[in-house]
């Protein structure tokens, strides 16, 4: 009992750090123009991360592979196949808000090349950051200490906090960041790395950009007609629990890889 503890303990230590460092970094160059100032403040967020990694791992005698950050031969596969993955998800969540009409997609002149490729940087850079602050050490430590549904638990409730204290309101992180973080989680229990749950990570919120699903145009601009703006947000709601709640069921009944004998990303 007190082992589990002592380790809760380092996590939410680590938690604390990590997320320390993003707020520290961030409005350092909140003046710097285009897309600049999201990047250059996510680079050394995802490096403390990292950091804080090690130095914690250390402290727990633990070691790179057994919080699942060692790069192995099928590094590259489970990367492609979470992006695949994930690419899959935000289109079923894209065709979902369709059915419901009312509204037409253009395409947005100003997303050019320049402008997807950072923002395919930048999403691929915040979820490296965040599998590696949250599907890394802390997962992997509880774990092995508490077991699986309380690391799972743990690790969801302090991302879901995350979110909160980054603008989200409750419900929206409850269910957006909790389903994420348990679909995230079990990708990088089942593939004992995070290079899956990075990829399926990048591809959601790249394609959410794409689609224009989030704030602001992506490569596509979605124009609601007035008045049927609440019914596009329930079918983006729809879309998007149906997705992740079907990957969480595909992922749960999923054996863990043994393809390694030791853990890799």
């Amino acid at each position: 009992m007190i082992r589990p503890l002592f380790t809760l303990a380092r996590v939410l230590l680590f938690w604390f750090c990590c997320a320390a460092s993003l707020a520290l970094f961030s409005p350092l160059t909140r003046d710097l123009p285009g897309p600049w100032p999201q990047l250059l403040s996510i680079l050394p967020a995802v490096a403390s991360a990292l950091g804080l990694s090690l130095l914690f791992i250390r402290w727990e005698k633990l070691s790179l592979p057994d919080i699942g950050l060692l790069p192995g031969r099928r590094t590259l596969s489970h990367l492609l196949t979470g992006l695949l993955t994930g690419s899959v998800l935000v289109t079923f969540q894209f065709l979902v808000v369709l059915t419901g009409g009312h509204l037409k997609i253009v395409r947005s002149p100003e997303a050019g090349f320049i402008t997807i490729g950072s923002n395919l940087l930048l999403f691929l850079l915040v979820a490296c950051r965040e599998e590696i602050a949250f599907r890394g050490y802390p997962l992997r430590s509880l774990d092995r200490t508490a077991g699986r549904l309380t690391a799972q638990l743990v690790v969801a409730a302090l991302f879901i906090a995350e979110h909160v204290v980054g603008g989200m309101t409750w419900p929206g992180a409850i269910i957006g960041a909790g389903m994420g973080a348990w679909l995230f989680g079990l990708a990088a229990l089942r593939s004992k790395g995070i290079a899956l749950p990075i990829g399926i990570h990048t591809a959601w919120n790249f394609g959410q950009w794409a689609w224009g699903l989030k704030s602001g145009n992506g490569i596509y601009k979605v124009i609601i007609e007035k008045g049927y703006e609440a019914r596009a947000e329930q079918l983006g709601w729809l879309g998007f629990v149906v997705a992740m709640g079907s990957a969480i069921v595909i992922l749960y009944y999923r054996k863990d890889d043994a393809h390694e004998r030791i853990p890799q990303c």
